[in-house]
């Protein structure tokens, strides 16, 4: 994939048990992101949250739901918080 990470799993829920893919798109910073679509109009599912520590590092995600009602979700590794 290059330089594009790709994650495979189960669905974590029923909401996202369905029969397409998750697509990440990462951004630099999560927060300022989420607000700046969230001003757009973007219907968020979760505002940005923790979901996995790696040493002096976060992994962040934020869902939301396309126009077609598919799952999205902002992705970043932040610095972990002291």
């Amino acid at each position: 994939c290059g330089t594009v990470r790709l994650l495979l799993g189960p669905a974590e829920g029923a909401e996202f048990d369905h029969p397409s893919s998750i697509i990440y798109y990462r951004v630099e910073e999560i927060l300022a992101a989420h607000q700046v679509l969230v001003g757009r109009g973007v219907r968020f599912i979760s505002a940005p949250h923790l979901v996995h520590r790696a040493g002096d590092r976060e992994f962040w995600l934020a869902d939301f739901r396309d126009s077609e009602e598919n799952v999205m979700a902002l992705a970043s590794w932040r610095p972990a918080a002291a």
